[in-house]
């Protein structure tokens, strides 16, 4: 432990850590503006720096168990952050769909493939290597979400929706397949998994409305954090009864978002527009610092509990490049199948692992452990995964720089001509289709 902090209280000591991490998340958050360097590796390499200047830390065992509250609370709070950022139009559908279909065939796809791959390098069974594989296939909306802002407005919603119907779809998944159910047929199976999803929905449907119709009655100054804590629990208690509760909360941000559509005709007049306006804007700052700060404290943690040990494993290094190609791979075939004759990057290189992915690991039972896994083989996977789409972020922006310094390049060229032929007309049809 650092000398000068040997004589400060522990109660100062942790409010004063506290404070340094969000500060320095605040300013990872700008740097990753400038850089388009994802502020969660920084994060997590705040987390390792602080392991190795205190050692102790990392062998408290409460380390664990705090990375799974945070990470399921941040979650909750990421996935209601994207869905109020989602405006609903019917000329949206199709992108929607579309989303929708590459997160299921790319979770699918992937999680068959790096299943196959584990099998055979960790010889085991398909149905071990393939509960190790899901959390490796999921997208992370916690890194996608604040890293896309830069893009166009449909490739940017494009990868929002993804990014979070990869995280619902993934932990439906993965909770069907440590539930404790037995299934007698395929009949059963389908039967189960399809009853699940249709009572959540439901659940979620009742939910939103209720709540939504609800917010607008609360008279106390003091009801955002109500809100949020309500959400908290009924995520928590469909947990325990096996929903997906995921959708709870994605369905509650787009109602309250999307009154107009959902409170349209006999139940326009149960709300109050202006009412739900003003709480929705305050309710969105909450919302998006909250997350901040969850996420900051999620990937501080996980930066204290990592080892970069394995990383200098030959067969760790091997099997995770193996890995990222696969998932790659799979992307690269459904982005072409879904996204036919559209431009796919650089959707294709934004597609990295995080949040999910650790969260998932850490909840994975003691008789589905895979004896062989080595955890660099996680770290790997979040750390490239997330340096290939900072590097396409990169190059996607000196790209747009290039072509608007080309246009101006043009655009005077075209001046400079007009005003030599005497024009006053300087904007040629070539820059200008719409001039007559």
């Amino acid at each position: 432990m650092l000398p000068f902090l040997i004589d400060i209280k522990p109660e100062y000591l942790v409010i004063i850590s506290s404070s340094l991490v969000i500060i320095l998340s605040f300013i990872f958050n700008f740097i990753s503006r400038k850089t388009n360097i994802p502020s969660v590796l920084l994060l997590m390499l705040l987390g390792v720096g602080i392991q190795y200047l205190y050692p102790e830390i990392k062998t408290n065992r409460l380390l664990a168990n705090a990375l799974v509250i945070v990470g399921k609370i941040g979650l909750i709070l990421i996935v209601l952050e994207a869905a109020l950022d989602l405006k609903l139009k019917k000329d949206k559908i199709k992108l929607i769909t579309k989303s929708f279909l590459m997160a299921l065939f790319g979770l699918l796809g992937s999680a068959a493939v790096v299943g196959f791959i584990l099998q055979y390098f960790l010889d085991t069974t398909f149905f071990l290597a393939f509960v190790y594989a899901v959390p490796l296939s999921i997208m992370s909306s916690a890194i996608i979400i604040p890293s896309v802002s830069a893009l166009s407005p449909m490739k940017k919603e494009f990868m929002i929706y993804e990014s979070t119907f990869s995280d619902i779809l993934g932990i439906i998944l993965f909770q069907f397949l440590i539930s404790p159910n037995e299934f007698y047929s395929t009949g059963h199976l389908v039967l189960s998994v399809s009853a699940n999803i249709v009572t959540t929905i439901v659940v979620a449907i009742l939910f939103g409305y209720l709540a939504v119709w609800g917010i607008q009655k609360l008279t106390s100054h003091v009801k955002l954090f109500l809100i949020i804590a309500v959400l908290m629990l009924v995520y928590s208690i469909g947990s325990v009864f096996h929903l997906s509760s995921l959708i709870i909360v994605l369905f509650f941000g787009l109602i309250l978002n999307n009154t107009n559509i959902f409170f349209a005709g006999f139940l326009k007049d149960s709300i109050n527009p202006n009412k739900i306006k003003e709480i929705f804007n305050e309710f969105y700052v909450v919302t998006l610092e909250s997350a901040f700060v969850l996420r900051t404290f999620f990937f501080v943690i996980f930066g204290l509990s990592i080892s970069l040990i394995s990383l200098f494993d030959y067969h760790v290094a091997l099997l995770s490049i193996l890995i990222i190609s696969a998932l790659y791979a799979i992307r690269l075939i459904f982005l072409k199948i879904i996204l036919f004759k559209q431009s796919i990057v650089p959707e294709l290189f934004i597609a990295p692992r995080g949040l999910i992915t650790i969260l998932l690991f850490y909840t994975i039972p003691a008789q589905y452990h895979l004896k062989g896994f080595n955890e660099g083989v996680l770290l790997y996977t979040i750390l490239l995964s997330s340096l290939i789409m900072t590097i396409s972020l990169i190059i996607g922006k000196n790209k747009n720089i290039k072509e608007v310094i080309h246009d101006y390049d043009e655009l005077q060229q075209n001046i400079e001509c007009s005003l030599e032929d005497g024009h006053l007309d300087v904007l040629d049809k070539s820059t200008n289709p719409k001039q007559p």
